[in-house]
């Protein structure tokens, strides 16, 4: 999965892209952190309870010159991406993660497209 400028996870509505505004500082103090690579990822669960070590995660990873991103929901070990938009039974996860998203685009990390 290459990087693009516009992005999103497999079967959301709403698309994303960087903000002008995000910044080295800015993704780390948001929880991302620096790849081998100089990229910056970022990898949370989507489950009600943290704690538990199974269900699906978001992953997020930007570019090392900040200008591009790749984006998925993957299986708890990070393999596979899921789709966690087609099935209503997921509804919980689905507002977590606009709930994760509305919180990077309030921290001036992300735009909606």
């Amino acid at each position: 999965m290459a990087f693009q400028e516009i992005d999103t996870v497999l079967g959301a509505a709403v698309k994303y892209r960087l903000a002008p505004t995000a910044k080295r500082y800015t993704l780390r103090d948001n929880g991302f952190t620096e790849t081998k690579g100089g990229n910056f990822q970022l990898i949370r669960p989507l489950e009600a309870t943290p704690q538990s070590k199974e269900g699906f995660k978001l992953k997020i990873t930007v570019d090392k010159d900040i200008k591009k991103i790749k984006m998925s929901v993957t299986t708890a070990n990070g393999l596979k991406a899921v789709n966690i938009f087609k099935d209503s039974t997921n509804d919980l996860l689905q507002e977590k993660f606009y709930f994760l998203m509305d919180g990077f685009i309030s921290r001036g990390l992300f735009e909606k497209v």
